[in-house]
């Protein structure tokens, strides 16, 4: 958190018009940590927001408002792990299609609010240290294809375990997946690869891309397939052959092969 949080202080610095809109996916929640509820402007750089804390002063020499900022992210992320330790013996996966949800709507909010003729490059940053959910498939395309029309990159910075769904993510909206292989060196790559701007990469030295798992998941038991049965009218897939598409209960017509009749065979006499 402590690396997120530099990468996004520096954020806001490179650019007096730059905002940011930080997202944690968790167990059942996915909440806005900055900006929260504690500032009274709905502005997301935090920039000519007004804090609702008594703030003496910075002892680093750091600024105020991002100092604030830093103690709120850190404190609703001890909530929210408080919160999910109570859940004891429920198992979810992370609501990332949620997550990725919200900030295309926090992207659209703010799209809405400029002025006429200003141009808005907005992106998005996936920092992912838990396994790919396949029942979140749908709902993580269709957000994938709505950044997509929106020209919206996703970026996927992967700590643990590759993950298929944000390669394919990365690879459609034109982002950069990057697997770290070493997590103290976190903040390093997140400057050097994540931090410069889209237009800005061409000039840079990044890690090369990685191959892409095209693989889908099947709409009966949500297990990712490489040849599988597709419904014709809804697109729907699955693993195993069913003559009732499960999804929009479409019933297909099986040709069967030909059947050949059998040839009679002629009476021979015996002599």
């Amino acid at each position: 958190m402590d690396a997120v949080m530099v990468m996004g202080n520096s954020h806001l610095f490179m650019g007096r018009n730059n905002k940011l809109a930080v997202i944690a996916s968790h167990l059942q929640e996915s909440r806005l940590l900055f900006p929260g509820k504690h500032w009274r402007s709905g502005d997301l750089s935090g920039e000519s927001s007004i804090v609702e804390s008594n703030i003496s002063g910075s002892k680093d020499g750091k600024y105020e408002l991002l100092t604030a900022a830093n103690d709120m992210i850190a404190e609703d992320i001890k909530d929210l792990m408080t919160k999910s330790t109570e859940m004891k013996g429920q198992r979810t996966d992370t609501m990332l299609a949620g997550s990725l949800a919200k900030a295309l709507c926090c992207i659209f909010y703010k799209t809405i609010g400029c002025l006429a003729g200003q141009e808005v490059k907005s992106r998005i940053l996936v920092i992912k240290a838990a396994e790919d959910s396949a029942l979140q498939y749908m709902n993580f395309m269709n957000v994938i294809f709505a950044a997509q029309k929106q020209d919206i990159i996703i970026d996927a910075c992967v700590l643990d375990t590759d993950s298929g769904l944000l390669q394919q993510a990365c690879d459609i909206t034109g982002g950069i997946y990057l697997k770290i292989p070493q997590v103290n060196s976190l903040l390093q790559y997140l400057l050097w690869v994540f931090l410069p701007d889209p237009d800005q990469r061409t000039h840079l030295n990044l890690p090369p891309p990685v191959h892409v798992d095209y693989r889908a998941a099947c709409f009966c038991h949500r297990n990712l397939i490489e040849i599988g049965y597709v419904c014709s009218v809804c697109l729907s897939i699955f693993c195993n052959f069913s003559p009732i598409c499960t999804t929009c209960e479409t019933a297909f017509k099986i040709s069967l092969p030909p059947v050949m009749k059998a040839k009679k065979k002629k009476f021979k006499p015996m002599f």
